[in-house]
């Protein structure tokens, strides 16, 4: 029977790139592997054919070969031997192509581990926030043990080679033809193995201690804001290196202003007196009193706009706004005469209609409307 174009075998153009070729052929082994296609008689023959094709397209000079002069240019490459199989050869295949799903390269050696990443939430005013300032920070951590400079070991002595993995840090399990990588479960990766452990870090090579660190806050950081200090993360293990450390900005309530990214509100209390008659109120920024002019008849809730009175943010250089709201604020606690005279002063009021009240005029009205409607 005549063989498969190589190229058809796995799908892929003759233009496809490495990568192309090792994902079709990754497809195309955990389809057709005896163990996941138990029930399908033609899904070992498919499998080798997929690997024989792999070998050669995968190869460079091979390949090369094969595009000038098709099977015979590489008759009995990627055979495997006797049979047209090689456990030993598709291990080694496996290992490339799968080795990132099974833990690393298939070639070994000790592993390191990076330590953790941290986290630390920073509470921050408003002011400290709009300023940005240099804040002093506590966090406590797995730092590398001083008594043994993170080896685990006693002072005076060293960790041994593992006699499990030789040192490697990586073992290998057969099943089959299938020869997978592993982490080594003795020494867990780290390839040596501590027989004198260190009294202060009982071999763990780190030690949990409070660190006092400098956190510089940009001006403009705003709440859920993140700093990334490098390096300032948990100690690592076997040498590997430190994580980071992600303080995460937190403000606190503000007693005059609230804030929404690069602007600010805040509400003005002002009298009724004020509020109908007009005239100018004294008003807080984060630069200092300024003065608003209220217009005579300003209505309770009245949004005033005063720009550039907000915030910079970290990444922009534009200012935002403060928007001011009016509160009308009710007189109360008056004596007798101010009571007669702000009745009288109602008087007068109903008495021009609709003409001092137009919106409870036409409250009152709509009501009206609402329950005729309804049928009441």
């Amino acid at each position: 029977m005549a063989k498969r174009d190589y190229y058809e075998v796995l799908g892929v153009s003759k233009t496809a790139s490495a990568d192309e070729i090792k994902k079709a052929y990754r497809r195309l082994a955990m389809k057709f592997h005896p163990d996941r296609a138990k029930d399908d008689s033609s899904a070992e023959g498919k499998f080798k054919e997929a690997k024989e094709a792999y070998e050669v397209l995968n190869d460079e000079d091979k390949r090369s070969a094969y595009d000038r002069f098709g099977h015979d240019g590489v008759r009995g490459a990627g055979m495997g031997g006797p049979g047209g199989f090689s456990a030993e050869g598709f291990s080694d295949i496996f290992g490339d192509v799968f080795g990132d799903i099974f833990g690393g390269s298939r070639r070994g050696g000790p592993q390191v581990f990076r330590g953790a990443d941290l986290g630390y939430e920073l509470r921050l005013d408003l002011e400290q926030a709009v300023n940005g300032e240099s804040v002093t920070i506590d966090v406590p951590s797995q730092v590398a043990c001083e008594s043994c400079d993170g080896s685990g070991a006693k002072k005076g002595t060293q960790p041994v080679q593992c006699t499990t993995c030789g040192g490697a840090g990586q073992v290998r399990m057969q099943q089959g033809f299938f020869s997978i990588q592993q982490t080594c479960p003795a020494c867990k990766g780290a390839g040596t193995m501590i027989s004198d452990p260190c009294e202060t870090c009982h071999g763990r090579g780190r030690t949990r201690k409070t660190r006092t660190l400098s956190v510089k806050v940009p001006p403009g950081v705003d709440d859920g804001d993140r700093i990334r200090l490098s390096g300032e993360g948990e100690a690592g293990r076997s040498g590997g290196p430190p994580g980071d450390l992600y303080v995460e900005i937190r403000l606190n309530p503000h007693k005059l202003f609230k804030r929404d990214g690069a602007d600010l509100s805040c509400e003005v209390p002002i009298s009724f007196a004020a509020a109908t008659l007009g005239g100018e109120v004294k008003l807080p920024t984060l630069d200092g009193n300024v003065s608003l002019k209220v217009p005579a008849g300003t209505q309770s809730g009245k949004v005033f706009r005063l720009r550039g009175k907000g915030v910079t943010m970290v990444r922009d250089t534009r200012k935002g706004d403060l928007f001011a709201q009016v509160a009308v604020e009710t007189p109360v606690n008056l004596t007798s005469e101010q009571k007669e005279l702000l009745g009288e002063f109602e008087t007068q009021l109903q008495s021009g209609g609709d003409k001092h009240s137009p919106r409870a005029d036409n409250w009152i009205d709509t009501v009206k409307r609402f329950f005729e409607r309804i049928g009441q």
